[in-house]
Parts: C-alpha cells; structure tokens; sequence
C-alpha cells in the first residue's frame, strides 16, 4: 500500500515557519513527507531540512518523496524525544524552525495489518508506531491489570465507561486471548450501553485512541520534548505543533504558556524574585484551526490545532 497522508493545516504550518532561504528546520514527524516538501521548496542551496519518524515505511516513503531535493534533506530513522542526540550527531547545534504533525497518519489508519484501527475486524492489535518495539496493543489488553486498563481508557481515552470496558476487558480474556480488532470492538461494545452506542459514535473510538496514546508513550514524549525543542531553537526560531485531541493540546498551551511566563513568585510580590525569565513569546493566542475548504476536503483535520511559540530574540 502506498504511504499517502494529507498534510494537516499546511499553509498555515508553513507560514508559522516563517522560512529563511538558509535557515535549518527539522520536522520532528517526517510521515510523508508533505509539510518537508513544502518546507524544502522554499530554502535555498544553504538551506537544510532534518526529517525525523520512528515508522519505517514512513522513512522509506519520505525518502521517496524528498529525492529531489537531494542534499539539502536529511532522514532519520528516531523518535523526536531524541532531537537533541540527532542533531549532535549531525554537528547541529541550533536551529530556525522546527514542527510537529502529531496523531496517526492515514496510512497507518488504512493499513489493516498496523493494527491501528477498530474498523479492520480481522486486523491484529498492533499499534506500534516503530515496530521494533517488542510490546503491542495486544499485550497491553491481555496483561495488564484491570486497575491500569481503567486508568488508560479513563485518562488517554476520556471515555465516562472506562470502568466498565476495562472489567469486560479482562473478564473475556480469562475465557480467551484477544487476538483481533474486531474481538476488542466487540468487548468494547457490550460494555456499553445500546442508547449510547446508538449516538455516541463508534464506541471503541476512545478506547482504541487510548491503548495506542499508551502503547507509543505520546503525551510523554511529547511533554518531555517541548522545552528540548525550545532550547534548540536560535533566536527568533519558532516551534510550531499541530495536535488533534485535547490532551496534547492541553501539554502544547500549557508548556508553551510556561515558556513565555515561568515566573512562580506569588502574585502579590510587587516584582519578580524568582529570576526565572521568559524564553520567547506564545504566536498563537488562539490556536489556529482548519478552514472550511480543508475541511470538506479531509474530514480527517477536523480536530487539528496549531499552536506556535517564538524563542526570544537577543
């Protein structure tokens, strides 16, 4: 199967950038390669882009795409929690830009045998954003605990029946291990009441959502990465993410708020004697959403947010 993805919000993206013809970039979640195209059409013979995905056949696709551009772009097999170690290894101390498309691609959606989604019955449960990894989704429903199972649909998957799919969960697997997609969606469904799944959407949206947001550890990569990335910026350099549930947009606005405002004196003090200074400047009040046009035609962007933070200048 062809790696084919839509790039979310990618004029928007683009212009958050604020592209210098010379300048180094680094797209943190390479996945196609659509945003590094556009990216690279704009950075003259100096210009460089660093592309970063832990999926393979992303890697492989984006290299396939980015051919053109020839030196100018460099592929990384990693995670972007690592960013710092790839660039070292590089020679690269700082960079103008760097971006972030986070969530599932629509590859990996489409491609049954990733396990990603709960509409191939047949599909393993896999989820495995880099399928080095020894642990699976499969692993995670058939050994862990009833307790840990609640917390990762209650908290990743924002789901009010946690409790309960968790308990139907690991009552079906004491009869027999859960193998396929389709066996966990149907698991996923009794434990929800009919009123409910008649309007709520598909039932085991969240749950699978929130296996998956487990299984890769993306909240905490993401969390663990943002101040790294705003470190690694030259002044002036903008960081620019594009998330697609509240959660990680929740981690973005807060890091970038942080950022701009560290200071943790009481709010009485009549000056600042924490000494903790601002690193740069929220661009996005609000974040940036989808246009309708975008949205007719991939429904896909309809949860995407970007926000975008300014590294200090001087």
């Amino acid at each position: 199967m062809t790696f084919e993805h839509k790039s979310v919000l990618l004029e928007e993206t683009i212009e958050s950038l604020c592209i210098k013809p010379d300048g180094i970039y680094v797209d943190g979640t390479l996945g196609g390669g659509g945003h590094a195209g556009e990216v690279l059409k704009r950075l003259g013979d100096r210009g460089r882009l660093v592309g970063i995905d832990q999926d393979a056949d992303a890697v492989a696709a984006a290299g396939e795409h980015l051919r053109r551009f020839g030196e100018k772009v460099t592929i990384v097999r990693n995670n972007y929690v690592n960013i710092a170690q790839v660039l070292s290894e590089m020679g690269i101390s700082q960079v103008d830009g760097i971006y972030l498309d986070l969530g599932v691609s629509s590859y990996q959606l489409d491609t049954a045998e990733r396990g990603f989604t709960y509409r191939a019955e047949d599909a393993p449960l896999d989820m495995r954003m880099d399928q080095r990894g020894k642990e699976t989704a499969k692993d995670i429903v058939n050994s862990y605990s009833e307790t840990d199972l609640f917390h990762i649909i209650r908290d990743y998957g924002e789901d009010r029946f946690a409790r309960n799919i968790a308990k139907h969960i690991v009552k079906a697997r004491q009869e027999k291990e859960i193998e396929t997609a389709g066996e966990l969606t149907e698991i996923i469904k009794a434990a929800i009441p009919a009123r409910i799944r008649a309007t709520g959407g598909h039932p085991a949206k969240r749950t699978f959502q929130a296996i998956r947001i487990a299984l890769n550890r993306e909240l905490e990569v993401l969390e663990n990465s943002i101040d790294t990335m705003i470190d690694l910026l030259t002044p002036g350099g903008r960081l620019s993410i594009i998330t697609f549930h509240s959660l990680e947009d929740r981690i973005v606005k807060n890091q970038f708020r942080r950022n701009e405002n560290p200071c943790i004196c009481p709010p009485d003090f009549p000056v600042c004697v924490c000494g903790r200074e601002s690193r740069g400047r929220v661009i996005t009040k609000k974040p940036i959403l989808p246009a309708e046009e975008e949205l007719r035609e991939n429904p896909r962007a309809a949860s995407a947010k970007l926000r975008v933070f300014e590294k200090k200048r001087g």
